[in-house]
C-alpha cells in the first residue's frame, strides 16, 4: 500500500473514522493493528521481523535501565547486533558475498558464487535505525525506558512513517503516543495541506519525470548529450519531489491523527554550503548519523584532518545505508569529500552568510556539486556511470529522450515547486499557504489540481524511490 494508491485513499478515511470515536488506549490498539495491516499489505511475512525488533529492543531498554556495571554494554550490544544482523542479512548478504568472490578472483582464487534469493523487506533500514536509536538513548541516560509494550510497539510500527521515515527519536514520538490526543482544526488545515502538497510533488512532478529519467539512465550510450544533461536535472527534481513528497504526506497524515512528526526536508536546493545541504536534506538521517556515528567517532573535536576522516567514514557508511553497492559508497564518499573540503576551507564558519549575487553563486555551485553525485546514485552500474560521463563530455549524438514538450513541462512544474518553496523559505513557515487569504488559497489549490491533470504524471505508476532502501 502506497500513499498515492487507491487502497490508501480508502484506508486512511476508514482509519480516521474509527480512530476519532475511540479513547486513548483504544486508539493506540487500533493504530497498531492498522499499522500492521499497512505494512503487511506488501508481504505479511515480514511482520515477523518487525515484531522481532520490537520485542528485543523493548526488553533491552528495560534491562538497560534496571541493571548497572558491566552488564549494561551487553544489553546494548544485544540490541545493536540484533538489528544490524537483520539489516545486514537481508540488505547486504549478496553484496558482500559477491564482492568477496570478485576480490578473490583478482588474486586467482576461484570460489563459487554464493548468493541467496533474498527479498528486501520494505522500510527495514528506517525502522532498524529508529529502534537502535531508542536503546542507545536509554543506555546514555538521555531517556527513560518505555515500560508500556503497546506504546513501544506503536512507536516501532507507526504506519505514517514506518516505510520511509522520518526516522523519529523515541524522546519525541513516544510521549505523544503515551498521551491522550484530539486533533484541532489547525491540525486539519495544516495536515491537509501537507498531504495535498506531497501528492502534487509525487504524482504531478516525480511521476511525470520518471519515464524520461528511466530511459536516459538505462541507455546512456545511445542517448544524445542534451538529453543526458537534462536527465540529470530531471532526476535531481524527481528524487527531491518523490522523497520530500512522501515525507509531507506522512507528516500530514500524522497531523490528522493529532501527532507531529519531525520535518525531514527544508528546501535543500537553496543551500549555500554542503553542511547546510545536509541540514536540509533527509534531516532525520543526517541527525542520526551525526549523533550516533560522527560524534562518537570524534566529530570535530580533533584536528582538521581528523574531522575530515570522521566525515569520510560517516558519509561513506551513510551511502551504504542507502543501498548495497559500491556506487552508493562512492556517493557517500563524494559528499564526505565535499564536506571535508568545506571544513578545511571555512573551518567552523558556515558559508553563505552574505547577500545578493554571492549567495546565489554559492547556491548554484552547491547544487551542481550535488547534481554530480546523483549520477552515482541513479546509474544502475559503473558501466552506465562511465558511459553517461563520456557521453556528456564528448557531446555524443543519439536518441533524444528530452523533447521540447518534456522540457517545457519540467520547467513549469519545477517552477511551481520553486515558488512554493521560496514562499516558505521567505516566511520561515512551511504552512505559509495555509495562512493566505481564502480566495488566494482556493485559486492556488485549483491551479495545482489543473496542473496535475494537464501536465502531471497521474497516468504513470512509479514506486517511491526510497522504498528500495
Amino acid at each position: 500500500m502506497t500513499f498515492d494508491s487507491v487502497a490508501f485513499a480508502i484506508f486512511l478515511p476508514l482509519v480516521l473514522l474509527v480512530y476519532y470515536r475511540l479513547g486513548h488506549r483504544a486508539q493506540n490498539v487500533f493504530l497498531l493493528l492498522a499499522s500492521y495491516v499497512f505494512y503487511g499489505w506488501w508481504d505479511w511475512r515480514f511482520l515477523g521481523l518487525l515484531w522481532l525488533s520490537t520485542v528485543v529492543d523493548f526488553g533491552c531498554g528495560i534491562a538497560l535501565e534496571n541493571c548497572s556495571g558491566k552488564k549494561r554494554p551487553l544489553w546494548l550490544l544485544l540490541s545493536v547486533c540484533t538489528n544490524l544482523s537483520i539489516l545486514g542479512f537481508f540488505k547486504y548478504f549478496n553484496f558482500f558475498a559477491d564482492s568477496l568472490q570478485r576480490a578473490c578472483s583478482l588474486f586467482g582464487w576461484e570460489i563459487p558464487p554464493t548468493t541467496l534469493n533474498i527479498i528486501l523487506p520494505v522500510g527495514i533500514s528506517f525502522y532498524t535505525f529508529q529502534t537502535m536509536s531508542y536503546t542507545i538513548d536509554v543506555y546514555r541516560g538521555q531517556i527513560r525506558a518505555c515500560r508500556d509494550f503497546l506504546t513501544f510497539s506503536l512507536y516501532v510500527s507507526y504506519f505514517p512513517q514506518l516505510v520511509a521515515g522520518p526516522i523519529e527519536r523515541a524522546s519525541a514520538l513516544i510521549p505523544q503516543l503515551a498521551s491522550p490526543r484530539r486533533p484541532a482544526m489547525r491540525d486539519w488545515y495544516e495536515g491537509s495541506w501537507l498531504i495535498a502538497w506531497g501528492l502534487f510533488k509525487k504524482v504531478a512532478v516525480s511521476n511525470a519525470l520518471a519515464p524520461t529519467v528511466d530511459a536516459v539512465f538505462h541507455n546512456p550510450q545511445q542517448t544524445h548529450w542534451w538529453s543526458l544533461l537534462w536527465g540529470l536535472y530531471f532526476f535531481s527534481v524527481q528524487i527531491y519531489c518523490d522523497f520530500s513528497g512522501y515525507s509531507d504526506i506522512a507528516r500530514g497524515t500524522s497531523r490528522l491523527l493529532g501527532i507531529s512528526l519531525m520535518r525531514n526536508f527544508w528546501h535543500p536546493y537553496f543551500s549555500t554550503g554542503f553542511r547546510e545541504f545536509w541540514r536540509r536534506w533527509h534531516i532525520s538521517l543526517s541527525q542520526w548519523l551525526r549523533d550516533y556515528l560522527y560524534i562518537p567517532l570524534g566529530g570535530s573535536r580533533g584536528t582538521a584532518w581528523q574531522t575530515v576522516r570522521n566525515l569520510f567514514v560517516t558519509m561513506g557508511l551513510g551511502g551504504l545505508w542507502h543501498g548495497a553497492s559500491w556506487q552508493f559508497l562512492a556517493w557517500g564518499v563524494w559528499h564526505g569529500a565535499l564536506l571535508g573540503a568545506e571544513r578545511l576551507i571555512t573551518g567552523d564558519r558556515l558559508p553563505g552568510k552574505g547577500r545578493g549575487w554571492r549567495k546565489i553563486v554559492q547556491a548554484f555551485l552547491v547544487f551542481h556539486a550535488v547534481l554530480v553525485s546523483w549520477l552515482l546514485f541513479r546509474c544502475p552500474t559503473w558501466q552506465h556511470v562511465v558511459q553517461y560521463t563520456l557521453g556528456l563530455f564528448w557531446l555524443q549524438g543519439g536518441e533524444e529522450w528530452v523533447t521540447w514538450f518534456e522540457l517545457g513541462r519540467f520547467l513549469v512544474l519545477c517552477g511551481v515547486v520553486a515558488l512554493v518553496d521560496a514562499a516558505e523559505e521567505y516566511s520561515g513557515s512551511e504552512y505559509a499557504v495555509v495562512d493566505w487569504p481564502w480566495l488566494v488559497r482556493g485559486l492556488s489549490w485549483g491551479t495545482l489540481a489543473v496542473l496535475c491533470v494537464a501536465l502531471g504524471g497521474i497516468h504513470v505508476t512509479a514506486p517511491f524511490i526510497y522504498f528500495q532502501f
